[in-house]
């Protein structure tokens, strides 16, 4: 039993809390609803705790580092039929919230049944978020709690501006910091033998030579 749900059922106000309750969650679906009928191909927005949050542009070493990663990612699995590789507008549905990560893979398995039409998709196997100012309270707290309670295997958070990686790996419920550098080989879990060095997200010259390994191998 969660602990919040232990300590609720020992107040005696329990009643009248969970009748609010049952209030705000039917408001969130309505507003969730809306979210999905008012969806927008050009916009990035994402629904978490109740709210649309619309993601502003970002700097260009946010787009280097998101596609230096996608590239690499994309053809490691294109390559060996591992699965599908989505880029920053394919929409996560989770039990409360709707996010889009910068980079997610989806095993061969869950692949399958996808759909070409389809715009809302599972809980992929590994998720990774490219921080700037304005999300990283959320990549670092709702979306890492979120993607761990989800059975997301792997997750990174990607640095640009300290040109940093963190890894983190689901054991249990919950992540684990497995791996945290600035230089370094950050060895995948959720994508068999898929293992990049840092340097390689951040520096076009080594993204390139990462790339001809890949197609060579």
């Amino acid at each position: 039993m969660h602990p919040v749900i232990e300590r609720l059922i020992e107040l005696p106000q329990m009643p009248q809390i969970y009748k609010e309750l049952g209030r705000i969650v039917a408001d969130e679906q309505k507003r969730r609803q809306r979210f999905y009928d008012t969806l927008q191909e050009a916009q990035k927005t994402e629904f978490i705790n109740g709210e649309v949050i619309v993601h502003s542009p970002v700097k260009l070493r946010h787009n280097l580092a998101s596609k230096h990663l996608l590239m690499l990612l994309d053809m490691y699995v294109r390559k060996r039929g591992l699965g599908l590789v989505g880029h920053e507008k394919i929409l996560i549905a989770l039990t409360r919230n709707d996010y889009e990560p910068d980079v997610c893979f989806f095993s061969a398995e869950k692949a399958r049944n996808f759909q070409p039409d389809q715009m809302i998709f599972p809980a992929p196997d590994f998720a990774a978020e490219v921080l700037s100012p304005s999300t990283e309270a959320i990549d670092r707290g709702v979306k890492l709690e979120d993607y761990a309670a989800h059975g997301v295997d792997e997750y990174w958070i990607v640095d640009p501006e300290h040109e940093r990686i963190e890894q983190y790996l689901l054991a249990g419920e919950t992540y684990e910091l497995v791996f945290k550098a600035d230089s370094g080989v950050v060895r995948s879990r959720a994508v068999d033998g898929f293992a990049p060095t840092v340097r390689s997200i951040f520096d076009e010259a080594e993204n390139l030579a990462a790339l001809g390994q890949i197609m060579a191998g």
